[in-house]
């Protein structure tokens, strides 16, 4: 039996960024959409996520979801079947990287979400064929959670921490995917968290940005089911020499 795949969504997402892969999915797996909602910091909302999540599970991350998908490999390694971290960061913010949230933390206080929306999402980060769909779904999106959850997942992000760690010792089939268009989380970036993770695949997705889902979603989800069909047993390389 296929065991349940767990989707993470990205900042400012609900459940419609992996519109097209549920629709494609549904008939084969037992899928969730689980909110990165739950807290202040990415470490809570991990936390929360493991009491209610299925005892095992395959888990995909986009964006902030794939900074809580790294932070529950770290935590609870035992619970995953597999992982799928798809245009996100594993590295913690620097000190300027994470000022850069301020203003527009303060627009959002302010009342002014959709101006901030594409300040923490600049447009060109979505390739150009579907750009303004797309953004206006991400408004949408933004002000279904509201501007309380935003300002809570700027300042969860603005705190993670490194999880260079975490993946050096994953140990299950892992893919880490993204848009060739990326500029926010860009290939090189997924490139060497490939190289971090023992036997992962790297999957670029042509012409797509940061959120292949929606730009490439043919292309992204035949990605994820050729990942969920990998073997659970993953062969050690043999040493020559």
């Amino acid at each position: 039996m296929n065991e349940p795949l767990v989707f993470l969504p990205g900042m400012m997402c609900d459940a419609r960024v992996f519109g097209p892969q549920l629709a494609a999915l549904s008939p084969h797996y037992t899928l969730t959409v689980a909110p990165i909602t739950g807290g202040d910091r990415i470490e809570e909302i991990a936390s929360r996520l493991l009491d209610n999540l299925p005892r095992k599970f395959a888990l995909a991350g986009l964006s902030m979801g794939g900074c809580v998908a790294m932070e529950i490999l770290r935590r609870a390694p035992d619970r995953l079947t597999r992982i799928a971290l798809m245009d996100t960061n594993a590295l913690a913010e620097t000190p300027q990287s994470a000022a850069n949230y301020e203003p527009m933390i303060i627009k959002v206080r302010s009342g002014r979400l959709a101006e901030a929306v594409p300040d923490f999402l600049p447009p060109d980060n979505i390739s150009s064929t579907y750009r303004n769909e797309i953004m206006a779904l991400v408004q949408d999106m933004a002000e279904n959670l509201g501007a309380d959850t935003v300002i809570r997942q700027a300042r969860a992000l603005q705190r993670r921490r490194d999880q260079q760690p975490a993946l050096r010792r994953c140990k299950i089939p892992a893919l880490v995917l993204c848009g060739s268009e990326d500029r926010l989380t860009p290939v090189k970036r997924h490139r060497f968290m490939a190289e971090l993770i023992p036997y992962a695949e790297l999957k670029v997705i042509d012409g797509a940005g940061h959120l292949p889902t929606l730009e490439q979603p043919d292309a992204t989800t035949q990605a994820i089911l050729d990942w969920m069909k990998q073997p659970f047993v993953l062969q050690t390389p043999a040493i020559t020499g």
